[in-house]
């Protein structure tokens, strides 16, 4: 369960980022699209903590997917290769 709140906010919480840096929109619409997402996404990850076979699974799903999400949005930035 704790897979399931805290990993799935995570996720949500990093892809509005991604989503904020990487959809082609203006930049005002890009957030607020990405903000409405995240919504959709805390529920897959939610969904995706309780159909895991065990809490390792779920765990390695949904910090994977941060992860990979996390560098991909905010490492260019860094390096000033931002869209």
């Amino acid at each position: 369960m704790l897979a399931a709140i805290l990993g799935g906010y995570a996720l949500a919480y990093v892809a509005t980022a991604f989503l904020s840096v990487y959809l082609p929109l203006v930049r005002s619409e890009r957030v607020v699209f990405a903000s409405l997402a995240c919504f959709a996404v805390y529920v897959v990850g939610i969904v995706w903590a309780f159909a895991a076979r065990s809490a390792l699974l779920a765990w390695l799903g949904l910090a994977g997917l941060t992860a990979l999400l996390a560098l991909a949005a905010y490492l260019p930035g860094d390096f000033g290769v931002r869209p």
